[in-house]
């Protein structure tokens, strides 16, 4: 289960980045999940997330994460990170809100890593790009297709 996890994330790393190829790198968002269970064939998880854009201020949104496929175990709190990729450099308040999709993979034993790799968001122009592994607590092992929506918080 965790070498399929594996495999998971590099596709899921590789994917990302070739989409982001046209596009430039216009800030960091940062989330955070409420602790979940998988279910199995799937999960859903809440998360608080801040855009910081690399121009403007800081954007609050919240977030809803769903993925199908394989799912098991406990989670406690993980922080995910991506690197946003859009056709423009400056990104205007609640831009980021909308629906994303691709492919998701984690394994977690005390400690685990994770990655989620996705595009969408208004008219698919952004793709969030994983900077670097997600950080979590639990006993799960998962990957599959994952949605995510993000909703402005003013």
């Amino acid at each position: 289960m965790i070498r399929y996890a594996l495999v998971a994330t590099i596709l899921a790393v590789t994917a990302s980045s070739a989409a982001a190829q046209s596009r430039v790198q216009t800030g960091v968002l940062e989330c955070i999940t409420l602790p979940s269970v998988g279910m199995i064939v799937g999960s859903v998880r809440e998360m608080d997330c801040i855009f910081k854009p690399t121009i403007g201020p800081q954007q609050s949104y919240s977030g809803t994460q769903g993925r199908i496929g394989i799912d098991v175990g406990i989670r406690d709190r993980a922080g995910l990170a991506w690197a946003v990729f859009s056709p423009t450099v400056q990104i205007g308040a609640g831009e980021l809100a909308g629906n994303y999709g691709g492919v998701s993979a984690d394994a977690a034993v005390g400690l685990g890593v994770g990655a989620n790799a996705l595009i969408g968001g208004s008219n698919n122009s952004f793709a969030l790009q994983p900077l670097s592994l997600e950080g979590q607590v639990g006993l799960s092992a998962g990957g599959g297709i994952t949605g995510l929506t993000l909703t402005y918080r003013r």
